[in-house]
């Protein structure tokens, strides 16, 4: 049996080829149904069919309350609560301070910062007391590299986030924390960067990481995976950094 065993998650952002699609797979093959969400319906689709029955996809998009109400209704007709969520859906462009445009800002902060935020914020009824909620922060929080300025303070929001709901959620039991990936080869990079440039650029990055190379998704989705789980019970608030060393060596 898997440390989730009869469990349900929900996974946002669960349809793009990345930690969302990983993590989803991780925990339903630790015994949990998950619910995936995402606004790129046929590769939410395809996600779902890829993993198995253990998934159901649901359209939708973070940003809108009445997506994510649809969402936490299946997730409540299910009838058995909601153990893990993980707050995973994101965007990310490059801009430095003097391109930045109010479009940019709106985009980045509206899905990172208050996408988070509704996501969580709805799911409150439906957790069930002992739940796990785990936030996608990032590395870039803590540095200053060119050109990811908003998207560093999008997620430096999102790790406070985790501070403050672990210490108001501590009645219910349930722990909320925060994952910061490093460099990790998922397709958004690729898009980020394009489909010609990727291959020089994760070779460039992985040079600066202790490790030697980028992350895969699934070694993010492991360290979800163990924020879900009753093995760290007694973590709260923290900030796992899954980076290869980079932030930290």
């Amino acid at each position: 049996m898997g440390t989730l065993e009869g469990k349900t998650a929900v996974v946002t952002g669960g349809g793009t080829r990345g930690i969302g699609r990983a993590t989803a797979a991780r925990l339903a093959a630790e015994g949990a149904h998950v619910f995936i969400t995402g606004r790129r319906e046929a590769e939410l689709r395809e996600a779902a069919e890829s993993i198995g029955a253990a998934v159901t996809a649901v359209p939708g998009d973070i940003t809108d309350p009445a997506d994510l109400d649809r969402l936490y209704d299946l997730v409540r007709e299910r009838g058995q609560g909601l153990d893990v969520l993980f707050a995973n859906a994101a965007t990310a462009s490059f801009a430095t301070l003097d391109q930045i445009t109010v479009e940019d800002f709106d985009r980045t902060f509206g899905v990172n910062v208050k996408g988070t935020l509704l996501t969580v914020q709805k799911a409150l009824p439906h957790l069930n007391d002992g739940a796990s909620v785990i936030l996608n922060a990032s590395t870039n929080a803590d540095r200053g590299a060119a050109a990811f300025g908003l998207y560093a303070a999008s997620k430096a929001a999102v790790r406070s986030f985790a501070r403050t709901w672990a210490s108001e959620l501590t009645a219910r039991g349930i722990r909320v924390n925060a994952i910061s990936p490093g460099p990790i080869d998922t397709s958004g990079v690729t898009e980020l960067v394009g489909e010609e440039n990727s291959a020089a650029y994760k070779a460039q990055i992985a040079t600066q990481v202790p490790a030697g190379r980028i992350g895969r998704p699934e070694e993010v989705a492991a360290a979800v995976a163990f924020l879900a789980s009753p093995e760290s019970g007694y973590v709260m608030g923290t900030n796992l950094y899954v980076d290869g060393g980079a932030n930290q060596i």
